[in-house]
């Protein structure tokens, strides 16, 4: 298993949205099989169609890539410094850490940001991925898509402000 470090990270960029598209279409088609059926996948992913549409959303959240050598490895965008709007990995990279540097960098920031609280509706696929990395489900959703019902559950994880060690406060006044 690869270490959050092993991944460059970098800004979203307007050329990158085809390729996102792409790999948005292909990480739900293929890894998500065994919580949604073939409808409902194709109602998830149709949610990128509008090329200029995914670019808004893209550019209008904290946006990261994961690129190396030329491939896409994923992408996660935060959304408000408060929810993680999107958090796909390409399937051939799937489990290999994408998707915890794409998590960690975003909790970072957010920390930095002065967040107290990070969500995410996580797809039935993601949920045990956020319950790893401390989120705790509040609530479960449905969510119309097109004809179509999806389910995800609302996850929240309190973050720890960016001062805090663990050790006594040392502050000077």
């Amino acid at each position: 298993m690869s270490g959050e470090d092993d991944f460059p990270l970098r800004p979203y960029l307007p050329g990158d949205t085809m390729a996102l598209r792409e790999l948005f279409a292909q990480s739900i088609e293929e890894l998500t099989q065994d919580d949604y059926d073939e409808d409902q996948r194709i109602a998830w992913a149709s949610a990128a169609e509008d090329a200029n549409a995914f670019a808004k959303r893209l550019a209008q959240s904290l946006t990261l890539v994961v690129q190396l050598d030329g491939e896409y490895l994923g992408f996660a965008s935060l959304r408000d410094n408060k929810t993680i709007d999107m958090l796909f990995v390409h399937p051939y990279y799937a489990g290999e850490g994408v998707g915890t540097a794409l998590l960690s960098a975003l909790e970072k920031i957010a920390t930095a940001r002065g967040a107290d609280v990070l969500s995410a509706d996580a797809s039935d696929t993601a949920q045990e991925f956020f319950e790893k990395h401390g989120f705790e489900a509040t609530k479960r959703n449905s969510v119309p898509l097109d004809d179509q019902w999806l389910s995800n559950t609302t996850m929240i994880k309190r973050l720890k402000p960016a001062a805090s060690s663990g050790a006594a406060p040392t502050t000077k006044q």
